[in-house]
C-alpha cells in the first residue's frame, strides 16, 4: 500500500471513531489533550528562560538572584508534575477508548452473519484475525495517540523555539573576502540543515524496519495460532502420539520468528546506532557553535545555555520522523494488518451481494423447504453437484446420501454461509432452523452456559435442563452444571454429541439438520437418539447426513448428492 493511500485509508477509519456515537466525549478528550500539549510546550519555554536566568545569576555571583531562581524552580516543579500526571491520564483514557471502539468495530464486522467463515476462501491478507483484533488494534490506537501527541508537541516546539533561537542568534557577518554578508538567525538555519540531513539519513536506515516489523508480527501470529490449534486438539494429538510432529511444527514456526527477528534486529541496530550518535552530538553541537560569541563577550552565559537548549528543542522537533522511525514502522504494520482484514470483509460483502453464480435464499409462506434448480459450487465457480430440484414438507425425514462433504456444503448454503453456486432455496417463514454439527461448540465457562449457548441469558429452567440431560443419559452432569471447565477437552466425543442433543431438545425447532451428529455414538445409542427426536419433536422436519446405516429406517425419503 502506497504511503498516500495508507494515510487516506487510516484517516477514513479514524473518522469513524471521531464521528461515532460517543463523538462529544472523543472530541473533548482530543481537545483537552491538545490543550495540555500546548501547556507542555509553554513549560518547555519557561524552563529555558529559567535556565538562562540561573546561569546569568551564577555568572554574576548573585546569591539573591540564585534564591529567586530556586523559588521559581519549586513553582515550575509542582506545575510540571501536575501537568504531566493530568496529561498521562487523559492520554491513556483516549487510548483505551479508541482501542475499545476499534476492537468492537473490527470484531463486529468479522463476527457477523458468517463473515468470519466466508472470508476463509477469499484472496487477500486476512490470516490470524485473532491477532489482528487483539494485538494490532492495540498497537494501532495506542501508537497513533503517542505519535500524534509527539508530532503536535514537536510542531509547537518548532513554533515556540524558532523565535527564541532567532532572537538569540543575533547577526553573524559572513566574510567572503570580496564582500561581507550579514546572516540573521544563523542558528535557525543551521538547525534546519542539521535536522534535514539527519532525518534523511535516518529515513534511509529505517526503511527496512517496516517490512521486518510486519514480517515479525505475521510470524508471531502464526506461532500463536499453531499453539492454540494444538491446545484445541490436544486429545486427538495425544491419542495418535503426534507430539513429535507438533514439536517440529512449533520449532519450524519459531525458527521463522528468529529469522525475521534477526532482520528486525539488523534494522534496529542501524537506527539505534545512528540515534545514539545523533543524540550525543546534539548535546555538544549547539554549545560549540555559540561558544565563540560567548568567548568574544557578545552573549552572556545564560544566553549561551538558552541558545543551546533552544537549538536542541528545535532540532528534536525537526527530527521527529527520524526519532520515531521504529514506532512509525510498528504502527504502520499494525494499521495495514487491520485495514487488510477490513478490506477482505468488504470483499465478502460485495461477493455475497452479487447474484451471478450465487445461491439465492428466499422465504416462502408455505411450510416447505424447496430447492429450485440448485447447484452447489466452489468460490472459483466450479460446480460440484448436478441440479437439485425438490420440496421437503413439514414433518418429513430425509437422508442425504452420497458425498458427506457436498451434503455439508448444502447445509451451509441453507444456513446462508456458503452462497457459491446457483439456483434458489426457499426457506419456510414459520419455524426455526436448527443445525447440529458433528461436534457442538462448547465455550469455556459453566456447563449451564455451554448448554444454553448462544443465548446470553438463562432462558431454560433448572427443571428443563435436568429433564433433557436425563433423556439423553447424561444425568451425571447435573451436579456439574455450575462447574467451569474447557468442556471440549473435558468431555468425550460421545458426551459432546449427547450435549448437542440436549440443545436440540431444549430449543425444540421445527426444522432439524443433522450433520453426522451421532457418528461417535454406538449404533444402539444412535437409534435411541433418533427415536427420541421422533418422540419429543413429532412434527419436526429432519434432514440428515450420516455414514451409518443404523438409522435408515427413520427416514422416509432420500436425496442423493
Amino acid at each position: 500500500m502506497s504511503t498516500n493511500n495508507f494515510f487516506i485509508e487510516f484517516l477514513r477509519l479514524a473518522k469513524l471513531y471521531w464521528c461515532s456515537e460517543h463523538k462529544l466525549k472523543v472530541r473533548g478528550l482530543i481537545v483537552f489533550l491538545a490543550f495540555l500539549t500546548v501547556l507542555q510546550m509553554i513549560m518547555a519555554v519557561l524552563m529555558t528562560q529559567w535556565s538562562a536566568a540561573l546561569f546569568n545569576a551564577l555568572e554574576q555571583h548573585s546569591m539573591r538572584a540564585l534564591l529567586v531562581q530556586v523559588g521559581l524552580l519549586a513553582l515550575l516543579f509542582v506545575a510540571e508534575m501536575a501537568l504531566t500526571g493530568t496529561h498521562l491520564v487523559i492520554k491513556r483514557n483516549l487510548q483505551v477508548s479508541w482501542r475499545g471502539w476499534l476492537t468492537e468495530y473490527v470484531f463486529s464486522r468479522w463476527m457477523d452473519a458468517g463473515r468470519h467463515y466466508l472470508i476463509t476462501p477469499l484472496p487477500g491478507e486476512h490470516d490470524n484475525p485473532d491477532g489482528r483484533i487483539a494485538e494490532d488494534c492495540r498497537v494501532t490506537t495506542e501508537s497513533a495517540v503517542i505519535l500524534g501527541h509527539s508530532l503536535l508537541y514537536s510542531i509547537l516546539l518548532l513554533v515556540g523555539f524558532t523565535d527564541v533561537l532567532w532572537s538569540r542568534s543575533g547577526v553573524v557577518t559572513l566574510d567572503l573576502g570580496f564582500a561581507q554578508i550579514p546572516v540573521y538567525g544563523h542558528l535557525v538555519w543551521i538547525a534546519i540543515v542539521y535536522s534535514a540531513l539527519a532525518s534523511w539519513f535516518g529515513w534511509l536506515l529505517g526503511r527496512p524496519l517496516t517490512g521486518a516489523t510486519n514480517a515479525r508480527q505475521s510470524a508471531e501470529a502464526n506461532f500463536r495460532a499453531s499453539l492454540l490449534e494444538a491446545q484445541e486438539n490436544s486429545q486427538a494429538i495425544a491419542l495418535i502420539h503426534a507430539e513429535d510432529c507438533e514439536r517440529k511444527q512449533f520449532r519450524s514456526l519459531f525458527l521463522k520468528i528468529q529469522e525475521v527477528w534477526n532482520a528486525q534486529t539488523a534494522a534496529w541496530r542501524n537506527i539505534t546506532m545512528f540515534g545514539t550518535g545523533y543524540a550525543t552530538f546534539s548535546m555538544a553541537f549547539p554549545i560549540l557553535i555559540s561558544a565563540p560569541r560567548y568567548i568574544m563577550g557578545k552573549i552572556t552565559l545564560g544566553s549561551l545555555m538558552q541558545s543551546a537548549q533552544a537549538f536542541q528543542h528545535m532540532t528534536s522537533a525537526l527530527s521527529w520522523p527520524a526519532n520515531n522511525l521504529g514506532g512509525i514502522a510498528e504502527w504502520r504494520a499494525s494499521v495495514e494488518r487491520i485495514l487488510s482484514l477490513l478490506q477482505s470483509l468488504e470483499h465478502v460483502d460485495r461477493e455475497v451481494a452479487q447474484t451471478e453464480h450465487r445461491i439465492q435464499l428466499v422465504c416462502s409462506d408455505r411450510p416447505v423447504l424447496a430447492f429450485r434448480q440448485v447447484r452447489i459450487g466452489k468460490y472459483q465457480g466450479t460446480t460440484l453437484t448436478p441440479e437439485i430440484s425438490m420440496e421437503i414438507g413439514k414433518g418429513e425425514h430425509v437422508l442425504l446420501t452420497g458425498s458427506a462433504v457436498t451434503g455439508a456444503r448444502l447445509f451451509r448454503a441453507i444456513a446462508g454461509i456458503r452462497p457459491w453456486g446457483s439456483g434458489i432455496i426457499e426457506l419456510p417463514s414459520q419455524g426455526r432452523l436448527f443445525f447440529m454439527p458433528a461436534r457442538p461448540y462448547l465455550p469455556t465457562g459453566t456447563l449451564r452456559h455451554a448448554i444454553g449457548y448462544p443465548s446470553s441469558r438463562r432462558i431454560y429452567t433448572q427443571e428443563q435442563i435436568e429433564q433433557a440431560l436425563r433423556l439423553v443419559g447424561l444425568e451425571r452432569l447435573i451436579e456439574q452444571l455450575d462447574q467451569r471447565e474447557h468442556w471440549s477437552n473435558f468431555l468425550t466425543p460421545e458426551e459432546q454429541q449427547l450435549l448437542g442433543m440436549v440443545r436440540l431438545l431444549l430449543n425444540r425447532p421445527q426444522w432439524v439438520f443433522l450433520q453426522e451428529s451421532f457418528d461417535a455414538l454406538e449404533p444402539e445409542d444412535e437409534k435411541r437418539m433418533l427415536r427420541l427426536i421422533c418422540e419429543q419433536l413429532p412434527e419436526a422436519t429432519l434432514l440428515a447426513i450420516s455414514h451409518s446405516a443404523n438409522g435408515t429406517a427413520f427416514y422416509t425419503r432420500r436425496l442423493a448428492l
